[in-house]
């Protein structure tokens, strides 16, 4: 019985010890140092470490440079390559940590506004109607199996592209009494259907009773534009049919330039928009390749200058970003970019890609005056750090819309087709 008591009082006063270590400060800093650290040639990545500790490099190539004093340590990217440095304790290794330098990066960030033309893939059904038939009324889509946000991509072997392709074969199925074959593209995968069209007899036509659309269009903000191969990113968010708020399958689509012409001021539940119309020219100055979550993407065809940030800046990694003043560019008159001053409040250092990893909060004055804080139409305004790119503006938060949310800028880039990085390889790690 004895014995046990013992035991019992040894294991408390080891974990007590052990939870005392955990809070030791050096202890404490060498958590908090990452197993990976990557920078940009010429960039400068410090961290604290405690007096006993010392970083010593393995392999001794001219990709980085260390110093050190009492408290810290300081590394150098000098040029691009990979080297290991090791922390140690009194002669005794105790962690290794790999550094990776990437090849200065540079892009040209946006700000502008832009107007977005959106093609789909097929036609997109968004909504049943009942014909008016001769036995009563009914929706021969419905019938079908169609459902709201289900693209229309084939008709009896022929490829849909847009909705007057439709119109042909359902008249010519209707007044043979036969039925079309169509494929339907749903997000669970592709399959097969028979439709027969039925006559309204109010009209004298054939009809699906589907309600179809096969394009979209809407205002956003340009984020960046790599000036080597002339891609950009814009939005930061995935651009949703407005009916069925399913996200729109892109099988092309064009920008164009944008004038803001009013802005509705938002309010806390009510968040506001700018108001805009595309260029009078309507000149085509991109093309629209993906719609992801994380925005619009595509090359340029045309020059699309900011006028207050026109060369290429670095970029931030996501587990650069620090809490703190930042600007966003937009447009919040005619088509003139302006910077406006926001605090990043906080920003989640991801590993892997991810929306809403950075929150803002707007301090502008102006822009608060403006605009209540973000708007509609402002999501993809290029958030700048320290002179740097580090992500765009996504979202505003409903009951607050001086707030938001960020996307970083490094999953634009990735999805943009855009790699930073040396190899697939140096990105997982």
């Amino acid at each position: 019985m004895k014995l046990e008591i013992i035991r019992k009082i040894i294991g408390g006063i080891l974990l007590v010890s052990l939870i005392s270590l955990i809070f030791f400060q050096p202890i404490q800093q060498y958590l908090d140092i990452p197993k990976t650290i990557t920078v940009f040639e010429g960039e400068d990545y410090t961290f604290q470490k405690a007096a006993p500790v010392s970083a010593t490099l393995v392999s001794h190539n001219s990709s980085i440079a260390l110093g050190q004093d009492t408290y810290s340590v300081s590394v150098k990217a000098k040029e691009k390559g990979k080297n290991e440095m090791l922390l140690e304790f009194a002669g005794i290794p105790v962690k290794k940590v790999d550094v990776n330098v990437l090849k200065d990066f540079r892009v040209i960030p946006g700000g502008q506004s832009i107007g977005v033309k959106l093609n789909t893939v097929g036609v997109l059904v968004v909504g049943h109607h009942l014909v008016n038939t001769q036995q009563g009324k009914k929706s021969p889509g419905e019938i079908a199996g169609i459902k709201i946000g289900d693209m229309i991509t084939e008709i009896n072997g022929s490829k849909i592209e847009k909705m007057t392709d439709v119109a042909p074969f359902v008249q010519n199925a209707g007044q043979s009494g036969k039925a079309l074959d169509i494929v339907v593209s749903r997000e669970t995968g592709k399959f097969t259907t028979k439709l027969t069209p039925l006559k309204d007899k109010g009209e004298n036509t054939y009809k699906l009773g589907l309600y179809i659309r096969d394009s979209a269009a809407g205002i956003g903000t340009m984020t960046f534009v790599h000036p080597g191969s002339k891609k950009y990113g814009a939005l930061g968010h995935v651009i949703s049919d407005m009916d069925t708020k399913k996200p729109i399958v892109v099988e092309d689509g064009q920008i164009v330039r944008s004038t803001v012409t009013s802005i509705e001021k938002g309010s806390n539940g009510d968040p506001g928009e700018k108001l805009a119309r595309f260029s009078s020219d309507r000149e085509i100055v991109g093309n629209i390749q993906k719609n992801s979550p994380f925005g619009i993407f595509g090359e340029m065809n045309k020059e699309l200058k900011n006028g207050i940030m026109d060369k290429p800046i670095p970029i931030a990694l996501s587990n650069q970003v620090k809490e703190g003043p930042a600007k966003i560019l937009t447009v919040v008159n005619d088509d003139r970019v302006e910077a406006f001053d926001i605090e990043i409040v906080s920003s989640i250092p991801q590993k892997f890609p991810a929306t809403k990893g950075i929150v803002i909060k707007v301090t502008d004055p102006k822009l608060l005056e403006k605009t209540g804080g973000i708007v509609q139409g402002m999501s993809g305004s290029p958030i700048i750090q320290d002179g740097k790119l580090v992500g765009a503006v996504t979202h505003v938060f409903v009951n607050d819309p001086t707030s938001g949310y960020g996307v970083h800028i490094e999953w634009m880039l990735d999805e943009a087709g855009i790699n930073i990085y040396d190899t697939p390889k140096d990105k997982a790690s």
